[in-house]
């Protein structure tokens, strides 16, 4: 796809630049270009600090020039020294490697650059953009042919258990990625995986190695010349060895959701069975969010499961800063979908604050006090909460498959029209039943929540046959001088005996006595708002 979209790119005279994380993986990816593009009039090249001085500034010259059609870089793209004649196309490989402002600087060279990102697994933030509607999202479930799914299998560090990983694994005639994430130690994983599996050859490979060093470990590596390449997780982008087709990832808690992902994606490459062990310490002891990854990332082991595993990571990281750098953020674990709603409603309330403003401000021309209000914006910007000691859910009697359950509450939640509550109601009986008295008074509570926030009610608590509305807790909101109150008002003292309006601690609300059902409840609630 990328060699595609380079090509194109190049045939209508524009430059392509290819960000890519890793000096092994700009190697790789140079090699790929070349071969593909051999019978075709474009020039391809690479910058890393594998290449010399002299190499780096004759490539910097005739990138100027435009005598390079594609080019393909680590973090050396970004440099201010690089200069590109007329970039038309950046394409960013393992998207999620790389920071807010590294990918931002390489846009800033030309306003008008079409973006491509690769990843198996977006980070949040991009993620975001996409199912915002701000970027366009392109999903590549089918994978290639032949291919399996990676067994992925979470176990104790135990000398027996790895060896025998390992010695299944040689019999086979296959070769064994063994991450270690901390160079400090990794000489001493090396002698224990020496003295329980002595007839394998291994070597070491991380970051900081001479570059030659470790590109010869990795060529010898993908040559059959070792059986274990114990590594930090410098191979997680890029290494593609058909053979390799173990991975034992040490201390796999200690990862992002994103880079178990990645390193697993290191084994299976051909159409050979491949094994992925998360090697941990007693779940008990992890943190919350450690079993959460860990717990995902064995259970989406299927091919093509890595936009699931993404939203996985989204779920558990947050969005971040959508206006800033931030690319993760934890959503107070108020859950994705809930801050979606809070965020959608915060962005359809800009305009309407806009337009109040503008109301404001002219009318104050005009010397006049009152701010208008529009209801409509209350349905928009009030989240009504519903609390109640009445039946209302989905009986156990009636939907028994939890998963489907929590799919109809989440389904019943998005719900914001009575023709939506119409068909949720036309499908149930289809498939379950008549709807029971339960499920009833459960959509109840969700017409009451749409017309509490017509009426600019933030909470209603219904317990003991007793209603309270809160209304909006901002008492300096404008909804308090505008029309919309004053006739919620008259519609309290027109119907003095159902309603007792109060005020204290800080609070609005009314009261209602006899409430014993949601049905009731949505029935006062409409008197109240009557024409609001």
């Amino acid at each position: 796809l990328a060699i595609r979209a380079a090509f194109k790119a190049a045939c209508d005279g524009k430059q392509v630049a290819v960000l890519v994380p890793t000096t092994i993986l700009a190697l790789q990816h140079y090699r790929t270009f070349s071969e593909r593009l051999k019978d075709f009039p474009c020039t391809v090249d690479y910058l890393s600090r594998l290449r010399s001085a002299k190499d780096i500034k004759e490539i910097q010259q005739r990138l100027k020039e435009g005598k390079i059609d594609i080019i393909i870089g680590t973090h050396r793209l970004i440099n201010k020294k690089i200069e590109f004649k007329d970039l038309g196309l950046l394409i960013i490989d393992e998207e999620q490697k790389f920071g807010v402002t590294a990918k931002e600087r390489l846009r800033q060279l030309k306003a008008s650059v079409d973006t491509l990102t690769l990843t198996a697994t977006p980070i949040p933030r991009t993620l975001q953009f996409s199912l915002l509607g701000a970027r366009d999202l392109s999903i590549i479930n089918t994978p290639p042919p032949n291919r399996l799914p990676v067994y992925t299998e979470v176990i104790p560090f135990e000398d027996d258990s790895i060896a025998e990983i390992i010695s299944r694994e040689m019999e086979r005639g296959g070769q064994i990625f063994f991450v270690h994430n901390k160079i400090e130690d990794i000489n001493s994983v090396y002698d224990i995986l020496h003295r329980i599996v002595p007839e394998a050859e291994i070597c070491i490979a991380h970051g900081r190695m001479e570059a030659e060093v470790l590109e010869k470990k990795i060529i010898d590596f993908i040559d059959g010349e070792y059986d274990i390449l114990l590594s930090t997780s410098i191979m997680e982008n890029g290494i593609d060895i058909p053979n390799a087709n173990t991975i034992i990832i040490n201390q796999a808690q200690k990862f992002g959701l994103s880079d178990l992902h990645q390193l697993r994606g290191r084994v299976g490459r051909s159409n050979v069975k491949a094994y992925c062990y998360l090697v941990v310490p007693p779940i008990a002891s992890l943190t919350e969010d450690a079993r959460r990854r860990i717990r995902a990332i064995e259970a989406f082991s299927d091919l093509g499961s890595g936009f699931n595993i993404a939203m996985q990571d989204l779920d558990i990281r947050g969005a971040g800063n959508l206006l800033g750098a931030e690319q993760s953020g934890f959503i107070a674990e108020m859950g994705f979908e809930t801050y979606m709603r809070i965020l959608n409603e915060a962005m359809a309330e800009l305009p309407l604050s806009i337009k109040a403003e503008e109301e404001a401000n002219r009318e104050h021309q005009v010397k006049q006090a009152r701010i208008p209000v529009l209801p409509a914006s209350f349905r928009e910007t009030v989240d009504t909460q519903v609390e109640t000691d009445l039946e209302a859910l989905i009986p156990d009697e009636y939907v028994n498959v939890q998963s489907e359950k929590i799919r109809l509450y989440k389904e019943l939640d998005a719900m914001s029209s009575e023709k939506e509550l119409e068909r949720f109601q036309k499908e149930a009986e289809d498939r379950f039943g008549p709807i029971p008295p339960q499920l009833e008074e459960l959509m109840n509570v969700v017409r009451l929540r749409r017309a509490a926030q017509g009426a600019g009610i933030e909470r209603v608590v219904i317990k003991s046959g007793t209603m309270l509305c809160y209304f909006i807790s901002n008492q300096m909101s404008p909804f308090y001088t505008g029309p919309a109150f004053g006739k919620i008002l008259d519609n309290i003292n027109r119907n003095g005996s159902r309603f007792q309006f109060k005020e204290g601690n800080g609070k609005i609300y009314v009261k209602s006595e006899g409430v014993e059902s949601v049905k009731r409840a949505l029935h006062l609630v409409g008197l109240l708002s009557e024409g609001v």
